[in-house]
């Protein structure tokens, strides 16, 4: 992409998703997952009332009397946005592909960080980590992520979501609020999301199409697998053919709800042509 139409496309995405996030995402982001960290701030002697787990043993041994340690939320969060960029996100017949739509979501979410003055962080990934950018503060930065989800072009051909996670528990120290966009037309990854669920607070948004759920009678078609590039022709009137993909699809999205309730993960389920602004809102509002 040239560097001309690749910052019109910059500053589209920055105009439409700056508006949603400066007048809705901003204080339901920030409300909803405030407070996930706390930081010790001080000791001060014990009162009635107050929790016996937070004495400090050490400060009361010391002087006789019972001290307890006072903690404060941390007001600064982290964010880390895990974005899918295999072949599968090309597909979309709603007037825009589901990378496209899992663009503008995680543009929409960094700059709700960015108005928080919160760091944020991207990390690409196929079948295997993409592109890792550290998270930081600033415009500059959010900008800098909105580029890189534009122009980034995998090497890998496949979808593992096992890959991330395990990265991600390994390169940040601290907990992280984490987004997880994808079509997850995949599986596997549920031991690894129930371990990284532990130590960070972790979405994950799920984006397809209806055609992803339900096959159209088109006859004899070429069916190519976007991911592998692979062609093969497929019987589309064929009923037996038709349930044995749309089951392929229920299995998969069976296993993301269930493979992110038992790992005590978020989850938000998205279709093509819905308003994310309001999924998104719901989603933020009932986790109060």
């Amino acid at each position: 992409m040239e560097t001309k139409e690749l910052l019109k496309k910059v500053r589209k995405i920055e105009i439409k998703t700056r508006r949603l996030s400066d007048n809705l995402f901003g204080g339901e982001y920030h409300s909803t997952f405030k407070g996930r960290g706390m930081t010790f701030s001080e000791v001060r002697p014990y009162q009635f009332g107050d929790d016996v787990r937070a004495i400090d043993w050490n400060v009361t041994a010391r002087y006789n009397e019972p001290f307890v340690k006072v903690f404060e939320e941390e007001r600064e969060l982290t964010m880390m946005l895990l974005v899918d960029i295999s072949g599968s996100g090309i597909f979309g017949t709603k007037g825009q592909s589901k990378r496209e739509v899992l663009t503008e979501i995680a543009a929409t979410l960094a700059f709700s960080a960015l108005q928080n003055n919160d760091k944020v962080g991207l990390l690409l990934f196929s079948d295997r980590v993409e592109r890792f950018i550290p998270p930081k503060k600033g415009k500059g930065h959010v900008l800098r992520i909105i580029r890189e989800l534009l122009e980034a072009e995998p090497v890998g051909k496949g979808t593992d979501l096992s890959v991330p996670l395990a990265f991600l528990g390994n390169a940040l120290k601290k907990k992280a609020i984490v987004f997880t966009l994808s079509d997850f037309m995949c599986s596997g990854y549920q031991k690894t999301l129930q371990i990284t669920g532990k130590k960070h607070d972790i979405t994950g948004i799920r984006v397809y199409d209806a055609l992803d759920a339900h096959w159209l009678n088109l006859g004899l078609i070429p069916v190519q697998d976007a991911e592998t590039g692979a062609v093969q022709w497929m019987a589309s009137s064929s009923k037996a053919v038709r349930n044995a993909y749309e089951a392929s699809f229920s299995a998969q999205s069976a296993y993301f709800q269930q493979a992110h309730k038992k790992s005590g993960c978020g989850r938000v389920d998205l279709e093509l042509g819905q308003d994310y602004v309001a999924k998104l809102l719901g989603y933020f509002k009932q986790r109060h």
